[in-house]
């Protein structure tokens, strides 16, 4: 079984994975990691909860110490996975850490930044594009040393509008560097970028990106309007131990459901774009201590919160991009963990869902949707709770599904 003492890293990087009881490398990290360490691009894709900041991280910070005049920059998609970036990098830098680093972030206050800026130049840059690109139009920060480049979530990225401000930020990089380019998908957008700033990649992909991770068990409940959600999301929290996390899909909701949640003595809180940093940051900490057991999200936290303790992931409300449906249902089951993801799924929510299937099982026989009053007399007729035989398997999904129909009250 392949360790990391195989991959020849220095002393120092060696004993900071020890102290994180890092001692066999993921399948990401095993095929990338080698590759970086000889400063080779990288286009890389993977599932979500495979290690993949490990797998550009510990190639980063081997680079930082062997090369004392370089820098390096990493661009994240939000301020949440800027956040457990730069922990997990300075966990890989260990305790001997000599390394200046900054995260530039929006949400946080500019002064703040600009004095710590001042105060020390800092050779490991992690940020958003927006609050970077704010930086080199004050010249707080000059990335002319960056010689080693992380875009991590690129697709996200992109999604969010992005693509300007990090053609801005790269046309202030030399040429003569190190790029790893991280992806969960591959569409043209992400392969034209590629093309543009990568140099002769290695392409790196391990397992499907499509398929949730197989410790990941798969719930999807059935039911007869959107107003049997609320009570089918109660029935859950109480049948369930453990962490959760509760996606819906507006800022409105998940402060509204939030409060709902908490008149009924439930320890629960909301995250959302229109907090401050300093809220969302609170409410993420809490969330991760314990204080909080259910945390209510929008898709801001789909990607990149890396809190192993999640047990439940609930789609109160499925997302809008069928893709999303994975990163969400990858905030369970991590690092090897069970976790359990639940759908609850109306009439109204059935494209939706066909949508997702497809993308889980690209196999899928084309079938005839049945209509809401369809779907509605089907279910009368079958009063008890049932349970649907295990859905066919393929090599794009490998998650144990399982369908549970059942007649709201």
């Amino acid at each position: 079984m392949q360790s990391f003492d195989t991959f020849c890293l220095r002393p120092e990087i060696v004993s900071a994975l020890g102290k994180l009881n890092f001692t066999t490398p993921t399948p990401i990290q095993a095929a990338a990691i080698p590759v970086a360490l000889e400063g080779k691009d990288i286009m890389g894709t993977a599932q979500t909860g495979t290690g993949k900041t490990g797998a550009f991280g510990i190639p980063l910070v081997s680079h930082l110490l062997n090369n004392k005049q370089d820098s390096a920059l990493v661009l994240t998609p939000t301020r949440e996975l800027a956040v457990q970036v730069m922990d997990m990098l300075k966990k890989i830098l260990g305790n001997s850490n000599v390394i200046n680093t900054a995260l530039l972030i929006g949400g946080e206050s500019m002064p703040k930044q600009l004095s710590n800026l001042r105060r020390r130049s800092p050779r490991l840059i992690v940020g958003t594009p927006g609050r970077i690109n704010d930086h080199l139009l004050r010249t707080s920060i000059k990335l002319n040393n960056t010689k080693f480049l992380v875009l991590d979530e690129t697709d996200r990225m992109l999604d969010m509008g992005f693509s300007i401000q990090i053609d801005k930020i790269i046309s202030h990089i030399a040429q003569d560097r190190q790029t790893l380019m991280f992806s969960a998908t591959l569409p043209n957008n992400i392969l034209k970028l590629a093309g543009k700033y990568l140099v002769n990649p290695e392409r790196i992909s391990t397992g499907s990106t499509f398929s949730p991770a197989t410790q990941v068990k798969q719930e999807t409940i059935l039911l007869d309007n959107e107003s049997d959600k609320y009570k089918q999301l109660l029935a859950e929290l109480e049948q369930r131990e453990g962490s959760v996390i509760v996606f819906v899909k507006t800022k409105f909701g998940a402060d509204k459901l939030a409060k709902k949640l908490r008149g009924l003595d439930h320890t629960a809180d909301a995250i959302h774009g229109d907090l401050k940093q300093g809220q969302r940051t609170r409410t993420i900490n809490s969330f991760r201590e314990g204080k909080n057991r259910i945390l209510i999200a929008t898709d801001i936290a789909a990607r990149g919160l890396d809190i192993p303790h999640i047990k439940h992931v609930i789609n109160f409300d499925l997302p809008q991009c069928p893709e999303d449906y994975i990163h969400r249902i990858g905030r369970t089951a991590r690092a090897g963990a069970d976790g359990w993801a639940i759908n609850l799924v109306t009439p109204l929510d059935r494209k939706k869902w066909t949508a997702i299937e497809r993308l889980l099982n690209p196999n899928l026989k084309e079938k005839k949707e049945k209509s809401p009053a369809k779907i509605k007399a089907f279910k009368r007729d079958n009063q008890r709770r049932i349970k649907s035989k295990k859905r066919p398997q393929n090599n794009s999904a490998n998650g144990q599904f399982q369908m549970k129909k059942r007649r709201s009250a």
